[in-house]
């Protein structure tokens, strides 16, 4: 039996055109270097000139609108009718000579990225970014070794409307990775492109100019080079210092600027850093030398080789860059029990006693932990006196009973005994399960710290922590006695300034709860679920309203009858015809409009991409938050 043949194949031909009226076009125009720059209206005339050239006087009477024009980057946007795009780009792309000179356009494809730092859409702005700058943010993150969702370069076909929008939704992903990424979203090359302006000052050039007014007055100390990027914070700068009479010792000097919690005053600032150096402690590191002013302080203690606990976690060197230190370890490998209770146990002492004296702290994380043999070091407490923020602000932030400074330090203790415990940092907060670990002890204080359950009822006291199992049979060795004496007066600044950054900091969370409540009311509000019942319930109102207004309609209709009669006869008899329901009347002439309005337009303020896109221009609005500089 002979096989049937496949049916031959047909193929439909579809011309897809546009809706849109217009097209728009970012164009800039290249000039060879010197000379005199086009004017709008040069610039105007330039491309009627290109149309006429190519396209006759046909082509020149084609409307063409310069929306905007910037005469420093000689940048242009055109507006032309959809019918003449071909015209406009052919003849821009022909054109080679303006005034004798030579030039060429350079048509844009461009992206416009909606920021927002924090829950309030008021501060909010727009920054335009073309594909290649992601290509050299992306190449410059590469020191971190993370493999980010960049989408792959396209020589061919890159202008098609397809494309472009495949690309908008992979370049929206890739800003999701990194702004969720809690040190890829803190480091300088991320803010520098997401908020050029606010991050426009190089910071290194301002900290060598303190340092070098203030070794004018101490002639004794010298600058050995700069230790870049070591640290997270974009305001403050490491360099590497000698004592001009010991070349051998080398000692590390910290400068920042105040932060956003600054309360102190200026004076009182000023006699707080200076006592720093007089703090004793075993568990405290050293500090040689601290001075502030008005403007900004100055901290020198000596250089460890070894690092912090940071480094020995991670198996860092300390002189890397922060990215290359900790945001991708090649090998994940937890500290030794003992390790663990001895470091946890050293660190909650030395914040006990940073309480007990009414000294605010709130900046602990395994990279301000130094060590000193098998002891650990706390560093950097001029960062509470200058206000700056902490390193686990985002996510503490986020919960409403971490509202003083202690409870601040034991979340960020849950934080870094998770990192000595697992040699990583928990992928989400609060922490639903924790892999196995060297003892049920460890996770009976994540989970008094990290779960759900604790960040609703509140953290628990570090005397607290200090008597569970975990700690409470550690025996500690160092007998030297600690020692920071605090003056009345400089206490009860203290105090206050310590009120102030808890009053900021509950003020920022009952924000950031009422944004999350709203949010949570319109994505329930617009859920395919919440649409269907209110579709059902419109229906039902139509009815109602039709049936109630057939019994009007019947019972005036019965009125006027027996008015006409003279009759007192009910309004219905049984030899009275049944007046016809206006009820099909109404569904069929009145539409049904859904009570709320607006549905489609009403999203959730998060991380979310509204394309609108016409020609090569491509606009991806993008959320990104951040809760600090």
């Amino acid at each position: 039996m002979a096989r049937a043949e496949p049916p031959a194949a047909t193929f439909e031909r579809r011309v897809l055109r546009s809706a849109a009226e217009h097209h728009y076009l970012r164009v800039r125009l290249e000039l060879p270097d010197g000379g005199a720059r086009p004017s709008v209206a040069q610039f105007k005339q330039l491309v009627v000139s290109a149309l006429r050239e190519l396209h006759g006087e046909v082509g020149a009477a084609l409307p063409v609108d310069v929306l905007t024009y910037e005469e420093k980057t000689l940048s242009a946007i055109l507006r032309v009718v959809s019918s003449g795009l071909v015209k406009l780009w052919s003849a821009l792309t022909l054109l080679g000579f303006y005034q004798n000179r030579r030039c060429a356009f350079r048509v844009l494809q461009e992206y416009i990225i909606r920021v927002q730092r924090g829950v309030s859409a008021e501060n909010s702005w727009q920054i335009v970014r073309r594909y290649s700058d992601f290509d050299l943010l992306n190449n410059s993150l590469q020191i971190s070794t993370l493999s980010l969702p960049l989408p792959p370069k396209k020589l061919i076909g890159n202008m098609e409307r397809e494309f472009i929008a495949e690309r908008q939704k992979g370049l929206q992903a890739y800003l999701d990775v990194i702004t969720t990424h809690h040190i890829l979203s803190n480091c300088e090359l991320v803010k520098k492109f997401l908020d050029p302006n606010s991050y426009s000052v190089n910071y290194t050039e301002i900290a060598l100019q303190h340092v070098s007014m203030f070794f004018r007055s101490e002639p004794k100390w010298e600058v050995v080079e700069p230790l870049k990027d070591i640290g997270w914070r974009i305001r403050k700068k490491y360099f590497l210092m000698k004592i001009k009479n010991q070349p051998k010792e080398r000692l590390m000097l910290s400068w920042a600027d105040p932060g956003p919690d600054k309360y102190l005053s200026d004076k009182d600032l000023q006699y707080a850093v200076k006592l720093l150096s007089s703090c004793s402690h075993p568990y405290i590191y050293k500090i040689t030398f601290a001075t502030a002013n008005e403007s900004s302080a100055l901290v020198i203690r000596p250089f460890s080789e070894k690092g912090t606990l940071k480094d020995l976690i991670y198996k860092a060197k300390p002189k890397d860059p922060f990215l290359k230190k900790y945001c991708n370890p090649k090998k994940i490998q937890g500290l030794e029990l003992q390790q663990i209770k001895t470091y946890g146990r050293q660190i909650l002492e030395v914040l006990k006693f940073l309480h007990e004296k009414g000294f605010p702290y709130g900046h602990l994380h395994s990279a301000n932990v130094m060590l000193d043999g098998d002891t650990c070091k706390l560093l950097d407490l001029e960062n509470s006196l200058l206000g700056l923020p902490s390193f686990y602000r985002s996510y503490f932030s986020q919960f409403r009973k971490i509202n003083t400074l202690e409870g601040v330090d034991v979340h960020c203790f849950g934080h870094l005994l998770y990192e000595m415990t697992y040699g990583r940092p928990p992928d989400t907060i609060p922490v639903d399960s924790f892999p196995p670990a060297p003892s049920v002890f460890v996770v009976s204080v994540l989970e008094s710290i990290l779960t759900c359950e604790a960040m609703k009822n509140g953290m628990p006291t570090v005397s607290r922590l200090l008597q569970m199992p975990l700690f409470s049979d550690v025996l500690l060795t160092n007998s030297e006695k600690p020692q920071f004496k605090i003056p009345t007066k400089l206490k009860e600044a203290l105090k206050t300034s310590k009120e102030c950054i808890e009053k900021r900091l509950t003020e920022e969370q009952k924000l950031i709860h009422q944004h999350r409540r709203l949010t949570r009311a319109q994505s329930h509000h617009g859920s395919e679920e919440e649409k269907k019942k209110r579709k059902i319930l419109a229906r039902k109102k139509s009815k109602r309203s039709a049936y109630e207004s057939g019994e009007e309609h019947s019972a005036k209709y019965s009125n006027s009858n027996n008015s006409g009669s003279g009759a007192s006869s009910p309004l219905t008899s049984p030899s009275s015809p049944t007046p016809p329901s206006t009820a099909e009347y109404v569904r069929q002439d009145r539409p049904i409009i859904p009570h709320i309005a607006g549905d489609r337009l009403q999203m959730p303020p998060s991380r979310a991409c509204l394309v609108e896109r016409q020609a090569v221009t491509s606009e991806a609005f993008c959320f990104y938050s951040c809760l600090d500089l």
